[in-house]
């Protein structure tokens, strides 16, 4: 199995002393067999003939399967050769292999051993192999000997077609359980600590990048604060459908060649191995042909999208200038922000998190169009689904934690701004509206814009309402 053969690889001929020489390497590489013949394999990794078809078949982009994906097949993988042996279809050296090589994969151990592109067979299938392959091979180079097939063996009881989609659910609520609801957490906390520290800063509210009436700046980081913990919310509300398995519909959907109690059992260890609780999906054709699961979860992720580009937006309004801007806010100042301009420094978290707010938003698309696609019993559009899903959720958890560390813990309020636009403010002329009326109001606002001199100074002269009695009425801090 491993012996080392040698090739010449041609890398194309240059010209030597009038001579055309040729140009290229010697590659190590070994003899690997599947039902469709022979293959030569790089001789430094384990995986195997189907995976080397696979490899030089797509050529296709810099995409890669995910390495969150690639552990969670590995985790169902160790989860199913239990199961296997607790249900007398395989034997106790053949899963102490299987699952010896899937503690060696999680551990990232055989990172390298997974060079597939995204842009292959719409099923997963060649991914499902690569993982069987290595984990066949590093666990015979363990035995010493030819004891696991990767099909007849790691792919006992099982199909790509039930693995592979059990593998984006767990995978998914992996992620977000794991690093996207922590991140939000961190962002919560410290906008919490925001509010607290800013309450009693009154300020000038803004409508439609208008002048509007007070609002106090911890109510308007409260906004924001609610913001994280409604997109936490609904992240959590769409874990439930994720938790439902397809693992053991094989195929089609009606488990043929599995042994009875098989999803379930798998399922339970599973759940003991991450700790985390996942379900037989009843209906296994609706668990091979759907992926509604993940369309809904991933309506949830471009929600928090959208909460956190409208956050980045009002932080990176309320801090420009820092003289010709609103200037209300100041934020970490991080890197020199032109190449031209001494002394410029940009909102660059704010940019960095709406770009990545636009990012989740078009990956959106691309989920729901890839989960509507396929025929009858499959949907074959899966790799491009989890590989954008998985994205999402990894830009949103880091650009959380950074936007939260590198911009939103150092926000400060400049309070001598906020007060000068507070009470220059036209629209403080709204709390004289019980005493004037709605239109006598209007004069007034007007009246002092266009001449520009102050509200009261506007309604005395109106004979609204003395100026005594404006400033008994006029009291921003009563507003809010």
């Amino acid at each position: 199995l491993w012996h080392r053969k040698y090739e010449f690889l041609m890398g194309g001929s240059f010209f030597y002393n009038g001579k055309k020489q040729e140009r290229g390497i010697f590659m190590e590489y070994r003899v690997e067999r599947d039902s469709m013949g022979e293959m030569k394999v790089p001789a430094d990794v384990y995986w195997g003939a189907q995976t080397q078809r696979s490899y030089e078949n797509f050529r296709i982009g810099s995409e890669k399967m995910p390495p969150e994906l690639i552990r969670a097949l590995g985790m169902l993988k160790k989860a199913a050769a239990m199961a296997n042996y607790n249900l007398g279809k395989l034997d106790l050296r053949r899963r102490d292999l299987i699952i010896r090589v899937c503690d060696e994969l999680e551990e990232g151990r055989l990172d390298g051993n997974f060079p597939l592109s995204v842009w292959q067979t719409g099923s997963g299938t060649q991914t499902n192999m690569n993982v069987n392959e290595v984990i066949a091979n590093r666990g015979n180079r363990l035995a010493g000997e030819s004891m696991l097939h990767p099909n007849d063996h790691v792919n006992m009881s099982q199909s790509s077609n039930d693995v592979f989609p059990s593998a984006m659910h767990l995978a998914a609520v992996m992620s977000m359980e794991d690093r996207l609801l922590p991140a939000l957490s961190g962002l919560t906390g410290t906008l919490r600590r925001l509010e607290e520290e800013n309450r009693g800063i009154v300020k000038t509210g803004r409508t439609h990048l208008q002048d509007a009436t007070p609002i106090g700046f911890s109510q308007e980081i409260s906004g924001w604060r609610e913001m994280t913990e409604k997109g936490k919310s609904m992240i959590e509300a769409s874990l439930p459908g994720l938790r439902e398995l397809a693992l053991g519909g094989t195929a089609v959907g009606t488990g043929l060649n599995t042994p009875r109690g098989f999803s379930e059992e798998a399922i339970k260890i599973l759940s003991e191995l991450t700790d985390k609780p996942f379900i037989p999906e009843k209906n296994k054709f609706h668990g091979l042909s759907s992926r509604d699961a993940l369309v809904f979860a991933h309506g949830a992720l471009k929600a928090l999208a959208a909460n956190m580009m409208k956050m980045a937006n009002d932080i990176r309004w309320l801090a420009s200038g820092p003289r010709c801007g609103l200037g209300e806010i100041t934020i970490p100042e991080n890197e020199p922000g032109s190449s031209i301009m001494p002394g410029k420094v940009n909102p660059t978290q704010c940019e960095a998190m709406t770009m990545i707010a636009v990012q989740v938003m078009g990956n959106d698309t691309a989920v729901g169009l890839a989960a509507s696609q396929g025929n009858f019993e499959l949907n074959v559009f899966m790799p491009v689904c989890i590989y954008n899903f998985l994205q999402s959720v990894n830009l949103l958890a880091d650009g959380t934690d950074s936007f939260c560390k590198n911009c939103v813990s150092g926000i400060k309020a400049n309070r001598e701004r906020m007060d000068w636009n507070l009470h220059n403010s036209l629209m403080l002329v709204t709390a004289l509206n019980p005493y004037i009326g709605y239109d006598n109001g209007a004069k007034t606002a007007k009246k002092a814009y266009r001449e520009n001199i102050s509200l009261r100074d506007a309604c005395a002269e109106l004979g609204f309402m003395s100026r005594e009695q404006f400033a008994q009425v006029i009291r921003p801090e009563a507003m809010i």
